[in-house]
């Protein structure tokens, strides 16, 4: 069985001190909430009123999208926070962590950064009362988990060997486990 190929545009990040990977991720996720969680956004309601679509609304609603918002926001964070401290790189493709991270909330969930980050899409389509946020959130999973995440996966399996592919059958990708993963190996999951 031939080696998996590495895809040319993930590339490990250069050593650097654990503060420097820190400050990396931190511009960097500021850059992707600005972008996706702020620009998008707001172009999408805009184009909602311009459509003459009104926002939806329930009783509840900005309460349960601030709890929701609040805690898939602090997840993309952490998780980044971890991977920076913990996998000597970035989340960044072009900068990536050299060490395979399944400390804190990666042992619960593969990819706890997307599951964040998207979360955070639709606490902020709830909270908007705006159709097309929520669309654009459950789209932006759709292209992630279809065309990022099987090559992520490949270079992963091509970097780290076994003890990813071990770690990739433990856990499932957007469903997160309550028993933190051990490196134990994997049970068969349904």
């Amino acid at each position: 069985m031939s080696e998996p190929r590495r895809h040319p545009a993930f590339r490990s990040a250069r050593p650097a001190s654990a503060a420097w990977n820190v400050a990396k991720t931190a511009f960097h996720s500021a850059l992707f909430w600005l972008v996706f969680l702020g620009a998008g956004p707001w172009l999408l309601v805009r184009l909602e009123h311009a459509l003459g679509l009104a926002p939806w609304q329930f009783p509840g609603q900005r309460a349960l999208a601030t709890v929701l918002f609040a805690a898939f926001g602090a997840l993309n964070l952490t998780s980044g926070l971890v991977m920076a401290r913990h996998g000597r790189g970035t989340p960044l493709p072009l900068d990536m962590a050299n060490e395979l991270v399944v400390v804190g909330p990666y042992r619960h969930v593969r990819n706890p950064m997307a599951l964040g980050g998207l979360g955070a899409g639709f606490a902020l389509g709830l909270g908007l009362g705006s159709t097309f946020t929520i669309t654009y959130a459950i789209a932006g999973g759709v292209i992630w988990d279809a065309f990022v995440r099987p090559i992520e996966e490949r270079d992963l399996h091509a970097r780290f060997g076994e003890p990813y592919a071990r770690y990739r059958d433990a856990l499932r990708c957007w469903w997160p486990r309550l028993r933190p993963y051990d490196g134990a190996a994997p049970r068969i999951r349904l």
